[in-house]
């Protein structure tokens, strides 16, 4: 990798949580960051925090016409993207709700926006090797029902969690398969548990734990070479077994191309 005060780094979700503050860190030691989120008066804050190399990109990831745009804006500004980290999620809402491409909200918003998102700024990415993608999930996992995707039967809101953020590792493990021999690496990890974010009530882990084991995936030289693994902070660990299934990573595969399609 670059020197990190040679990166552009996107950072999804940077407004609030672990992404504001991976984006502090990273920007302190030089990166220029593309902040992303919802809500202009927030990206503004934010980029008064970063300094003058750092951009706001505003979209609301629960529409894939914003996040088309989103990209399309990224790749107009930007020639060379060297690591991507999707970090924008939600908790499981307590009633199924959709979202503006009438897909269930938690899956889109976590999940199918994200890989929407990679899949338009690949050719960047590869163009700007080597780069890395890291996906922020959760040991939070629950096998995904291909029979019922959206989950209009039995939802609840950790099975929509839990699902999206599977669905997270299978496509990782998925892409760095795909990108073996590009120099683009793929990673996805639980970075702390509990952390003190909006969507956790009782943290029993400091930010900075989380802040951490992403830095980590986004800058260690050492970890160069690796691609399509998840970790547990700063530990490999293992996900659900359905991750590891070549079958089901395909059906996600295409399931995903059909419903992020124009």
């Amino acid at each position: 990798m670059r020197p990190i005060d040679q990166q552009t780094i996107l950072i999804t979700g940077a407004t609030d949580g672990l992404g504001r503050a991976l984006a502090v860190r990273l920007a302190a030691e030089g990166a220029t960051i593309l902040v992303h989120g919802r809500d202009d008066q927030r990206g503004r804050a934010v980029l008064r925090e970063l300094g003058g190399r750092a951009s706001w990109y505003r979209a609301d990831l629960s529409s894939l016409a914003e996040t088309r745009a989103f990209a399309e804006a990224v790749c107009a500004d930007h020639s060379r993207l060297d690591v991507l980290v999707n970090n924008a999620g939600i908790g499981g809402p307590g009633s199924r709700r959709k979202s503006a491409d009438d897909h269930e909200l938690t899956l889109q918003v976590n999940y199918l926006s994200g890989y929407l998102l990679t899949r338009l700024l690949l050719p960047t990415l590869i163009s700007s090797a080597p780069s890395r993608i890291v996906n922020v999930s959760s040991l939070g996992q629950q096998p995904i029902d291909f029979d019922d995707v959206m989950i209009s039967d039995g939802y609840g809101a950790t099975r929509a969690y839990s699902q999206s953020k599977l669905a997270q590792i299978l496509f990782t493990f998925d892409l760095a398969d795909e990108l073996a021999g590009t120099d683009v690496t793929a990673n996805a990890l639980h970075p702390a548990t509990y952390m003190p974010t909006k969507m956790v009530p009782s943290p029993i882990s400091t930010l900075e734990e989380g802040v951490h084991a992403t830095y980590r995936l986004v800058t260690d030289a050492a970890l160069g070479d690796v691609s399509g693994r998840f970790y547990n902070g700063l530990e490999e660990a293992r996900a659900d077994a359905q991750a590891y299934d070549p079958e089901a990573r395909a059906r996600l595969r295409t399931v995903s191309d059909e419903l992020t399609a124009p």
